[in-house]
């Protein structure tokens, strides 16, 4: 118990970082329906990018911003497969994240994993996250505005608040639009094709800076980091919108509601962990964790849904025989 609750702090931090890649799986899945695999790729792009360029000595703020740049490129690329060649959106994800495997690993000059230097003191305090922040803010090191749980909740506002904005303009409204119905969208003159491009640049641009972030948290970008990450993503749109459907109907709170199911997810994890778990089983718990929060809106609806009593109705002159 003791270790769960000293664990506690990171396994926030982390469910935070993860949060924001979240909501890009949120764009895509939720807005678009699309489900975009292109996610397991981009997010190592974000990653590697930033780790390549911070290395180098690039300011830590343009490498971020290259990072999403470089995320919101595969996305464009996705959407291109799925528009300009007609290839199903779902397979189109799975080529580029395939081709994106070979990207990274050039990104990051054929290794397997770069590091960050965390021993030099300098390069430490150039970095907005990292794991050492919050053991540091913990013994009283560092000021608490520092901690990782501050400092990415901050980014998270700051992105639903750009997000809230953006979606409540014409062009946003668009790209809702198509996600709603396509059809509906092109008779209103909207061009799907371009809102689809869009959405998947804005998703990948996301998950990429989650990718960035993370590199920095963990102090180093591996090409498997990113995964799986469509199952983590996944499981965080659908435990927010399982627990807090009811609460929340406001869109930013909607997105808010993605990164709270990002949480509350890894602190799952880390409380199945510290029963015991070998760290080897994890992915086959991700994915019934998100089996389940999939499964629960179809079993309520058709197994707990109230029964609706038949009311008949009988004409003022009373019942007539046929």
């Amino acid at each position: 118990m003791l270790d769960f609750i000293t664990a506690l702090p990171g396994a926030v931090s982390q469910g935070l970082i993860w949060g924001i890649m979240a909501i890009g799986v949120y764009i895509t899945y939720k807005l678009l329906d699309i489900a975009d695999l292109t996610v397991d790729g981009s997010f190592c792009t974000g990653g590697a990018t930033f780790a390549v360029l911070f290395g180098a000595g690039v300011n830590l703020w343009l490498a971020l911003l290259i990072a999403l740049a470089v995320g919101m490129l595969t996305g464009f690329v996705t959407g291109l497969l799925h528009t300009f060649c007609g290839i199903p959106a779902i397979l189109s994800g799975i080529l580029t994240q395939l081709g994106l495997w070979s990207v990274n690993l050039a990104i990051m000059s054929m290794k397997a994993n770069v590091s960050i230097n965390v021993t030099n003191q300098e390069s430490l305090d150039r970095l907005l996250v990292s794991l050492r922040f919050v053991q540091d803010v913990a013994k009283g090191e560092r000021p608490f505005w520092q901690h990782p749980i501050f400092v990415v909740g901050l980014f998270t506002a700051a992105i639903i608040a750009i997000l809230y904005w953006f979606f409540g303009t014409e062009l946003g409204c668009a790209l809702r639009a198509t996600g709603s119905n396509a059809n509906m969208a092109r008779a209103q003159g909207i061009n799907t094709d371009f809102t689809k491009v869009l959405g998947l640049m804005l998703s990948n641009g996301l998950v990429a800076l989650s990718g960035a972030l993370l590199a920095q948290y963990q102090s180093y970008a591996d090409i498997n980091m990113g995964r799986g990450a469509i199952v983590i993503g996944l499981a965080a749109v659908i435990i927010g919108e399982v627990i807090f459907s009811r609460l929340f109907h406001n869109f930013a709170l909607k997105l808010l509601a993605v990164s709270i199911g990002a949480i509350l997810y890894y602190i799952v994890i880390q409380a199945v962990l510290a029963m015991g778990l070998n760290s080897n089983y994890l992915k086959l718990l991700s994915a019934c964790v998100v089996g389940l929060f999939l499964a629960l809106p179809y079993w309520k609806g058709k197994y707990f849904r109230p029964q609706v009593k038949a009311v008949k109705a009988e004409s003022k002159g009373g019942s007539r025989n046929a």
